[in-house]
């Protein structure tokens, strides 16, 4: 089965008109714990009072993500039905709470089959900020993780969305158009690695991930190179080739190059990816429950393909690089075995001590090339670790890395992109527990601070080159559905990787 290369997404118009003339059938009002019902003038009497009744009843009292509907009565007012939709204190709601409202609004929505849905900014900070989040998330409420259902398929997205910047003089209405489309942009781009991460092993194998990857980004004027198992073996790759020993579906590298006129030749930006369609854990395999989830294990991988297309669609500023290393993990009986020792392009030797511990290696040889392409600062993004989990939870990236500065400045950046992530050490004293006997190092370090000593792995790849890796095996999927996100791939990380593009470092 295929999948489309370019998104088919609602439409999404700005105006500025007043919320009485909005010609939608249902508009959408953030609204906030401090608002009195007049907050927004004539929006009480449009529904004949019962958004003040619900308020001084406590029916709804504007905690984050809480939705009261109710008809418009007012004549002259053209939306059918209004929304108003909690952000709890307005203080707390800038970008990211905004962009989180949106998909609830949008995934409401959906379910109710409304047709034609206005989103209206309010919040705080910039305008243009509030506007690209709302863009961005009325995108991501478009994404259906049931695209092989057919008995039951989901309910479409409505068939116009509208933000509204009521009373914007046309200058800014303008420019709320210009980030609302770059929130557009980015919200299809992390849908698209949604796709590719839902998408079931057997249908995304190595080569079509590698396929549908370049078509992604080379539509978007990308530049795509992918290398066979011929030409990696040509570079020395040896823990890619490694890893992929065991299964019968090749290997392949995937290489993305942006190149804007007039950009200057430094610095450059190199994005790595895991790309392990689907991993068992070899011969270490891993436990039958939860395996079917390892479909996602690529997800770092869809991460910087989707990205790479959304910094040339943005026309970023500067020179990207993109790595993405992908094979299978599996038991064949070739497969690598523990206690194994294989070599890397970068000519250090590795110690197989769990086969499941793989993508740390197709990641060394990754972030080799990234730099002999070129790359003066280094990001890489993978599902790397349960460990990160157990430190982390579920919501929040794990962020390794050095300088500090530079893992600061992805930070900023993620937490500005929605991607929430925290950084951890890394400590000279965690190389002790990667220390091997017959090997310049094993590829694992143990339970102790597992996801640190699987950072400390990859930052011997990295040449003292500013770099930070981004463990998001805890965000990459959902399994408990929040009102802003259901079940099943996140898109995580691609925000960030794009918006990096357009830092100054």
């Amino acid at each position: 089965m295929g999948m489309p290369t370019a998104p088919t997404s609602t439409p999404i118009a700005c105006t500025r008109d007043s919320l009485s003339s909005i010609d939608t059938d249902l508009v959408v009002v953030p609204w906030f714990e401090e608002d009195a019902p007049d907050a927004v003038p004539g929006l009480d009497k449009a529904s004949g009072g019962e958004l003040a009744r619900a308020v001084a009843a406590k029916e709804f009292q504007a905690k984050p993500y809480d939705l009261f509907v109710t008809p418009t009565n007012e004549r002259g007012w053209k939306p059918k039905r209004v929304a108003v939709i909690g952000g709890g204190r307005r203080t707390d709601c800038g970008g990211d709470v905004i962009r989180k409202l949106a998909v609830t609004a949008g995934l409401w929505a959906r379910q109710k089959r409304v047709g034609r849905v206005a989103f209206v900014l309010r919040g705080q900070g910039d305008l243009m900020d509030l506007a690209q989040a709302a863009a961005e998330g009325l995108t991501l409420s478009e994404f259906n993780a049931g695209s092989y259902k057919t008995a039951e398929p989901a309910p479409p997205p409505p068939s116009a969305w509208m933000i509204a910047a009521p009373s914007s003089t046309p200058d800014v209405l303008s420019r709320v158009n210009d980030a609302v489309t770059r929130g557009r942009i980015l919200g299809e781009a992390s849908n698209l690695a949604r796709e590719l991460a839902n998408e079931p092993g057997n249908t995304l194998t190595p080569r079509e991930f590698a396929k549908r990857a370049a078509a992604i980004a080379s539509e978007a004027g990308v530049r795509v190179e992918i290398l066979d198992e011929d030409k990696i073996a040509e570079l020395g790759m040896g823990l890619l080739l490694g890893v992929a020993r065991g299964s019968s579906e090749p290997p392949r590298l995937i290489v993305f190059r942006y190149d804007p006129p007039g950009a200057p030749e430094k610095p450059v930006l190199g994005l790595v990816g895991k790309g392990i369609t689907f991993d068992t854990g070899g011969i270490s395999i891993k436990p039958a429950e939860g395996m079917e989830r390892m479909k996602d294990d690529m997800s770092g991988g869809a991460a910087v393909a989707c990205a790479m297309r959304a910094i040339a669609l943005l026309q970023a500023p500067m020179r990207v690089i993109g790595v993405v290393p992908t094979t299978e993990n599996m038991p064949g009986g070739r497969a690598i075995k523990p206690g194994d020792i294989l070599k890397s392009a970068a000519g250090k030797t590795v110690e197989v001590i769990n086969t499941d511990a793989e993508g740390r290696l197709i990641l060394g040889d990754g972030l080799w090339y990234a730099r002999q392409l070129g790359a003066t600062h280094l990001v890489d993004v993978a599902t790397l670790t349960g460990a990160v989990v157990v430190a982390l939870g579920k919501t929040t990236s794990g962020l390794f890395g050095a300088p500090d500065e530079w893992v600061e400045r992805v930070r900023k950046v993620a937490e500005r992109a929605g991607d929430r992530a925290w950084p951890m050490p890394l400590y000279d004293d965690y190389r002790e527990q990667l220390k091997s006997e017959i090997a310049d190092m094993m590829n694992t370090g143990g339970r102790p601070a597992g996801s640190i000593t699987a950072a400390m792995f990859l930052k011997e790849f990295t040449d003292n080159v500013p770099w930070v890796h981004m463990d998001i095996a805890g965000t990459a999927w959902v399994d408990d559905a929040k009102p802003f996100l259901p079940k099943g791939p996140s898109g995580v990380a691609v925000r960030t990787l794009a918006e990096l593009a357009f830092e100054k470092f």
